[in-house]
């Protein structure tokens, strides 16, 4: 059997529901795996959106949630699951706003992919102190038995830009107060 990977919030390829990301609640979604490797010892998290900042111009990868180390006999991640709730032995890397957690999709245009990459290890990685993804992928590099992904997709809702719009500019875009 080989590595999957999937959610209960999402499905291969459809919308990341809005309470993920920076438009909802910002938490992360439940992710679930099964297959793991009998040789795995560890797992990779790495979260990605590949699109920034424009799908049609993309220039580079944003990365929003880093971990290491999951024990390879888990079985998941529950929904908004922070530092506290992780299992036992697992790190967090840097994302790319330079702190640890998830943070959710959050595209400036356009309908961004967001990326779930799966690595199953054939070792534990080193305590790496925080790494962003360059460290954790080279550290990888000779390890990886198996991966798998899972691809959600965003794109900010327009009632959302109109909730937001008279704490951004005082009144509605019609110009009435708001």
């Amino acid at each position: 059997m080989s590595l999957i990977l999937t959610s209960t919030a999402f499905t291969e390829g459809s919308d990341i529901p809005m309470r993920y990301t920076c438009d909802g609640e910002n938490i992360s979604p439940p992710l679930s795996w099964a297959g793991s490797p009998p040789n795995a010892k560890s797992l990779v998290l790495i979260v990605e959106d590949p699109d920034a900042p424009d799908p049609a111009a993309p220039e580079r990868t944003w990365v929003h949630w880093v971990l290491y180390n999951l024990p390879a006999t888990d079985s998941g991640l529950k929904q908004d699951v922070a530092s506290a709730g992780l299992p036992t032995g697992t790190k967090e890397g840097l994302n790319d706003w330079q702190r640890t957690g998830y943070g959710g999709p959050c595209p400036p245009i356009g309908r961004h992919r967001y990326i779930h990459h799966l690595y199953a290890l054939d070792t534990m990685l080193p305590e790496l102190n925080s790494p962003d993804k360059a460290t954790i992928i080279e550290a990888m590099q000779g390890h990886i038995v198996d991966e798998t992904v899972l691809m959600g997709t965003y794109q900010h809702q327009v009632r959302c830009t109109y909730h937001l719009w008279p704490a951004r500019y005082g009144h509605l875009p019609d110009g009435s107060a708001s």
